[in-house]
């Protein structure tokens, strides 16, 4: 049975990993739900988090392949349970209809949702929250309005790990111990 994995990839190389990445998922038909890259808590090295519907075999699967190219140190996946994750989106709205609801703070508060720019013409929203709260909050704004909006890809943390520093200085003690 397919479950939402998000896999967490630390690399060096932030360029050559997306073509190589592409490639693999893309030969095994498994479709990228999110993408986003990052910087990391380590100078000169990269945070990818990848969304994906897939079984349990397959994202393990992948898990060992994407571990296999050079430029990649290590990749986590987890399920929804075992993570911190949040969205953000931007929304555009003609003013003069948003400015007629009513009940739009109270929205605003509901939705962790703030005002980035009254213009005359349009407004323009930030929203914070899982990706349910954007959708949910996405579907009663065409009801206000709503121009146009963007939603960023998933960002994550794992809940139980020390952090991926931590492990990365345990491989290096390691291999300092076994020279």
């Amino acid at each position: 049975m397919k479950k939402e994995y998000t896999l967490t990839v630390y690399t060096e190389d932030q360029i050559g990993l997306i073509n190589k990445i592409t490639i693999m998922f893309s030969r095994k038909k498994v479709e990228l739900k999110s993408l986003n890259v990052s910087s990391s808590e380590i100078d000169k090295m990269y945070r990818f988090t990848i969304v994906i519907t897939e079984t349990p075999d397959a994202a393990k699967n992948l898990v060992h392949q994407i571990e296999k190219i050079i430029e990649v140190f290590k990749c986590y996946c987890n399920t929804n349970e075992e993570i911190f994750s949040i969205q953000t989106a931007l929304y555009k709205l003609k003013t003069n209809i948003m400015m007629k609801a009513e009940n739009m703070d109270d929205l605003m508060r509901k939705f962790n949702a703030k005002f980035l720019s009254i213009e005359k013409k349009y407004s323009a929203i930030e929203a914070t929250g899982s990706e349910n709260d954007i959708d949910n909050l996405t579907a009663v704004l065409y009801n206000y309005g709503l121009v146009e909006f963007v939603k960023s890809s998933k960002i994550s943390l794992n809940k139980s790990s020390d952090g991926f520093t931590t492990e990365l200085f345990n491989m290096e003690e390691n291999q300092i111990k076994q020279t």
